[in-house]
């Protein structure tokens, strides 16, 4: 699976830059009085444009490859005065074996009360740096910490967590954000240099790849969140559903496919029927990705779904949410 996403990043970063750089270079037109001929706004508003862009690109990737990190810190932090504590009862533990781990690695199945009191289970990974103690067997419980607000990531720690950040990781990061800058305004000292021809940014068009790589960038970004919101759940909200929703049985009303396929897999249109604490009837509908060879669990007659009592119209499916992981 991760090979698997290996190419089509690649696949995609083909199309987002050697691909616009091939087309421009073999087709354009390198004639000085093609140049002399062009209205000067043209060119510097296409100019402003791709800065614009290469800048919300890189304020992003900044953002998430650094900035993100030490957010995260600062929200484990802050758990470890805030968090609701729990007790978590170990139900699988395997250890994963890697080459040179400074730490030995858990995947851990917890079972615990989430913020009302209902059941839930739990993935997650952990580094233990006390084996001796034998922490994570099954069977043993740990102390947790939940977010009561479920609303930044993490959403639960250990107890027991000691957050650090490495130095080193911080500085690669930082020195492979500056190259990326470095290449950008280098090619934007390159473009000039090579086709000015003395006549300034008037080379500068719509179909100049610092124009057309930055836009196809931001196009994949602004599409993989479109994808993320619009055929799947948000991973916020499954976990806002998971630690502070009630667990209860829905009757399934109607089952029909929506039309839409994501890697071949049919999204499926569950309108389901269930009461809630107050004993009071709600019928809702989930949209979800059924793997082909999984479609003849869609027509079972109830599910065991989470709802957010302030919000009846929030479900989720228990077998989803006992799939979502946490590492720490």
């Amino acid at each position: 699976m991760r090979g698997f996403s290996i190419f089509w990043i690649i696949y995609m970063l083909f199309f987002a830059i050697p691909f616009p750089m091939l087309i421009y270079y073999n087709t354009k037109d390198d004639s000085v009085s093609n140049l002399m001929g062009e209205n000067p706004w043209y060119p510097l508003s296409m100019l402003a444009l791709s800065i614009i862009f290469w800048v919300i690109l890189l304020i992003g990737y900044y953002r998430k490859w650094v900035i993100r990190i030490f957010s995260v810190k600062r929200n484990i932090e802050k758990l470890k005065t805030t968090g609701e504590p729990r007790e978590a009862k170990i139900l699988e533990s395997s250890k994963i074996h890697e080459k040179g781990a400074a730490y030995d690695t858990y995947e851990l199945t917890l079972g615990f009360k989430n913020l009302v009191g209902s059941t839930i289970m739990q993935k997650t990974t952990v580094n233990d740096a006390k084996p001796y103690e034998r922490r994570y067997e099954v069977g043993k419980t740990v102390g947790i910490l939940l977010d009561r607000e479920v609303k930044k990531v993490p959403y639960f720690i250990f107890a027991t967590t000691e957050v650090s950040i490495k130095k080193m990781i911080i500085f690669l990061t930082n020195l492979a954000w500056l190259i990326f800058v470095a290449i950008v305004v280098w090619y934007y000292a390159y473009s000039y240099a090579l086709e000015s021809k003395g006549m300034g940014w008037r080379f500068m068009g719509i179909g100049h790849p610092l124009l057309t790589c930055a836009f196809t960038l931001l196009i994949y970004r602004i599409f993989g969140t479109f994808i993320a919101h619009k055929f799947s759940s948000k991973p916020s909200q499954l976990y806002l559903i998971k630690f502070k929703g009630t667990h209860t049985t829905a009757r399934l009303v109607k089952v029909n496919q929506t039309g839409t396929y994501i890697n071949e897999q049919p999204m499926i249109n569950f309108d389901l029927e269930y009461t809630d604490q107050f004993n009071q009837k709600h019928r809702t509908s989930i949209k979800k990705i059924v793997d082909l060879l999984d479609l003849d669990s869609v027509r079972q007659e109830y599910f065991s779904i989470f709802y957010i009592k302030e919000d009846p119209q929030k479900i989720a499916f228990e077998k989803d949410l006992n799939e979502l992981k946490g590492e720490f």
